[in-house]
């Protein structure tokens, strides 16, 4: 018997894309998911099962192998997302829904298929992207108040701070058990009031780990760019992503690199580009191995240590102020 199956990103864009289309088109699917840096994941699905595959937030470039063995056996592939894919493949069987734009994300793109049927849902994946103009200029347009702006922007960076980590033991929740505890609400309000104690749970683990990122001091710095060191600790790596949006937030014009330390003595790097200048983090990450991602946002997922002041200073250069 053939399968359906939904393969996401395991953050809140790639969670949230799902939750929207899933309430607008149930099914029964095999769900494919990791931790956010966890990309590769088309490879997983068998196309000896599959009937059909949803993907969602996950780069098509680094996927492209497994898709073009799916779509040469027959598997009909639904493809959103808004990572560089490289060359899109021309297939009957291949639906592609596809936009680089730098305030975009994947739950907007979702959003806009379903003519903005689960909304909140989308803003909810928006703000955890760190999309805040966009989602801010589109939950207000949606007519929603600022106790509710607010609440959906919290929801959206626990949701993104769930999803970092080098393996599902350091998440609060695995991405695919939040999915269904979230599936059955066609509102992010319903299952806030519904579910306090898997909100408290995210909002306590934030608010814990945060605490400890605040105390990090610079560990390089330049005019117009920073360098921040976390130590190899599951607290570091679950704050490491949500931690970068929140300096590029504070401070516009200033672009951050975070690097954690891996226990086999490489670096986990997450790059955030200036909100002023929002470009040019995808290909200072694709400069260096396993590094990849957007033009406002990019990381490498393992830094070899003889490259660490490699990629410090070519991060100051390509962030100077006057950039």
């Amino acid at each position: 018997m053939k399968t359906s199956f939904d393969v996401f990103n395991g953050d809140a864009d790639g969670i949230c894309a799902l939750l929207q289309l899933r309430l607008a088109t149930p099914k029964d699917s095999v769900l494919i998911t990791g931790v956010k840096r966890d990309i590769a994941l088309l490879k997983q699905v068998d196309p000896a099962v599959a009937q059909d595959v949803t993907v969602l937030d996950v780069a098509m470039e680094k996927n492209r192998a497994a898709l073009d063995n799916l779509l040469t056996q027959g598997v009909r592939v639904f493809y959103a997302d808004h990572h560089n894919p490289g060359e899109v493949p021309d297939h009957p069987s291949l639906t592609t829904h596809i936009n680089t734009a730098a305030n975009t994300c994947t739950s907007l793109i979702v959003d806009k298929l379903l003519d903005g049927r689960y909304r909140e849902w989308a803003l909810v994946g928006a703000y955890g992207d760190n999309m805040i103009a966009t989602a801010e200029t589109l939950a207000k347009k949606s007519g929603l108040c600022d106790q509710d702006r607010v609440k959906l922007m919290q929801f959206g960076t626990y949701l993104n701070y769930n999803g970092y980590g080098s393996s599902l033991s350091d998440l609060l929740f695995p991405p695919a058990e939040i999915y269904r505890l979230m599936a059955a609400y066609p509102s992010p309000f319903n299952f806030i009031a519904e579910r306090p104690d898997v909100y408290a749970t995210l909002e306590d683990g934030f608010t814990g780990d945060s605490e400890k990122a605040a105390a990090i001091t610079p560990y390089s710095e330049r005019t117009g760019s920073r360098v921040f060191m976390l130590p190899d600790e599951a607290w570091a790596r679950r704050i490491s992503g949500v931690y970068s949006n929140d300096l590029t937030n504070r401070d516009p014009e200033v672009a951050n690199a975070v690097i954690t330390a891996k226990a086999d003595g490489n670096y986990l790097v997450s790059i955030r580009a200036p909100l002023k200048n929002r470009v040019g983090a995808d290909e200072l990450a694709a400069a260096f191995p396993t590094g990849g991602g957007r033009k406002a946002a990019a990381g490498i997922n393992a830094l070899p240590a003889e490259l660490l002041n490699d990629f410090i200073d070519a991060f100051h250069q390509r962030y100077p102020l006057d950039t």
